[in-house]
């Protein structure tokens, strides 16, 4: 029941706010313990490193806008005032990153400094201003969703994106908050770039007790994972999606510990009313000429299966790829999910029971489908495997329209694999099976290995080897009742 003490968050009351029982203290504790068995925390040492890479990157973004500006032909006085500033967002941003977490970061700069500025000048300026080797890995991309130079710094993985603000000449250190006002004037990927922290800033904002959020998150992220239902490009919910969810519960159990937390997502995300959509808070308007999620205006809403919208304007469904077959398995999983927590809580099994793997390759399906990029370069495999992996959710689309078929299952990941072959008749074996594989780079593979070590030098003088590098995909599939084969009548 709620009482008046209690501050609403959310476009609801809470369902409770009743205090913890010292059964649900307990069972937080021995969460927290799971997590940290299952390495789930960094140590301090690890998280001051990061802690200096982004002091570093801050510094060099102080000295691209510096040189950009000079370049410009600015006053000396304008040049050392324009500022830059680093943001984060994502997992670090919310606190729940661990060991091996990349970290998600924004540069925004002042408005006289453009993306074709951020590609022309900040690459160099990474290797000449970071420590001699720090930077690995460098790849800025241009045609991206959001213009974005990807890099490991000290071992550290960054996702670094750009935008400008269309209404500050400078960009002080000390601004804190990216609010609404400073929208104006941007483009579709400057406001894309902007609204990753402004979203993680909404989201933290709404949840009456940020560790309790945290913990649950946790747990629910490390399901989610070890699941293998957590993946926005392959049609489950990403890291964003997910937060918002357990957020929506910390408001409605705004007392709750973290243990009860993801005992109420599981039973009420298992039973909510889809499409419903999972708001935060109220759908804000504004004076933008941009679009914000509304079902009533727009079809492509309307087939949303489950939208979980962002808090921050303009609302955007983080979930727009989910199809019917993905939405079928995160059911699913929830019903699973639900239930083992249900005997957690009342003492009858462990919380690592949660987060058992996923049976995928091994109990899931009888039937699965296959799909593989290959190329001789590693640079146009990046480019191709992207290509084809933005693609399979569509595939899935297509595979659920047949009539022999009930589910169309992505795994949320592909497999890389580099392969070894010594002429054309290799190169084509090697985009369908396994015989030339080198095995170093399987050891996430499903599936047998085989080859032998890489050498790029000439063949006993004959033959130069070609490298050929693959990346493959898996659907596993489902056949309707009474169906044994994959006999197509198209429906209408």
């Amino acid at each position: 029941m709620a009482t008046s003490g209690v501050k609403r968050l959310g476009v609801t009351e809470p369902l409770s706010t009743a205090i913890p029982t010292e059964a649900e203290n307990q069972a937080t504790s021995a969460l927290v313990e799971e997590l940290q068995r299952q390495n789930n925390y960094e140590s301090t040492t690890d998280t001051a490193k990061r802690t200096a890479v982004l002091k570093s990157l801050q510094e060099i973004t102080e000295e691209f806008v510096r040189k950009v500006s000079r370049a410009q032909g600015l006053p000396e006085n304008v040049v050392k005032s324009a500022g830059g500033k680093i943001f984060t967002y994502g997992s670090f941003r919310l606190g729940v990153f661990g060991p091996g977490s990349d970290i998600d970061t924004l540069v925004v700069a002042p408005k006289h400094i453009t993306v074709d500025d951020y590609f022309t000048y900040f690459p160099d300026l990474l290797t000449s201003m970071a420590p001699q080797g720090a930077i690995t890995e460098l790849t800025p991309v241009r045609d991206s969703f959001v213009p974005i130079i990807k890099f490991e710094y000290s071992g550290i993985s960054i996702d670094l994106i750009f935008s400008r603000l269309a209404v500050l000449s400078q960009v002080p250190k000390d601004l804190v908050k990216l609010d609404k006002g400073l929208l104006k004037g941007l483009s579709e990927p400057e406001l894309r770039s902007l609204n990753g922290t402004r979203v993680t800033d909404e989201i933290l904002s709404l949840v009456p007790q940020p560790g309790v959020f945290r913990t649950a998150l946790r747990g629910i992220k490390l399901w989610a994972q070890r699941r293998a239902i957590y993946a926005n490009i392959m049609g489950f919910p990403g890291g964003v999606a997910w937060a918002m969810l357990v957020a929506r519960i910390c408001q409605l159990y705004p007392m709750a510990t973290g243990s009860t937390i993801i005992l109420k997502f599981f039973r009420i995300m298992e039973k909510w009313q889809w499409p419903q959509p999972v708001l935060l808070k109220p759908i804000e308007t504004g004076d933008l000429q941009v679009r914000v999620w509304n079902p009533k205006i727009y079809g492509a809403d309307r087939g949303h299966l489950m939208p979980i919208i962002t808090p921050a304007y303009p609302s955007m469904c983080a979930t727009h790829n989910i199809t019917y077959s993905t939405k079928t398995v995160i059911q699913r999983e929830l019903k699973r999910g639900g239930d083992i927590t249900d005997k957690i809580m009342s003492g009858k099994a462990p919380w690592k029971d949660l987060f058992v793997k996923h049976t995928f390759f091994t109990q899931g399906y009888k039937y699965y489908l296959s799909i593989i990029s290959a190329s001789t370069t590693e640079n146009a495999q990046l480019v191709w495997s992207g290509l084809v992996e933005s693609k399979v959710r569509l595939l899935v689309g297509g595979l659920e329209n047949h009539d022999s078929i009930a589910l169309a299952h992505p795994f949320n990941k592909g497999f890389e694999r580099v392969h070894k072959c010594q002429n054309e008749e290799q190169v084509e074996k090697a985009k369908s099976n396994l015989e030339f594989q080198i095995p170093a780079t399987a050891a996430d593979s499903p599936v047998p290995n085989g080859g032998g070590p890489q050498d790029e030098a000439r063949t006993n003088g004959v033959e130069k080897a070609t490298t050929v590098y693959t990346t493959t995909w898996y659907i596993g599939l489902e056949l309707r009742e009474g169906k044994s084969s994959f006999h197509h009548n198209p429906k209408t």
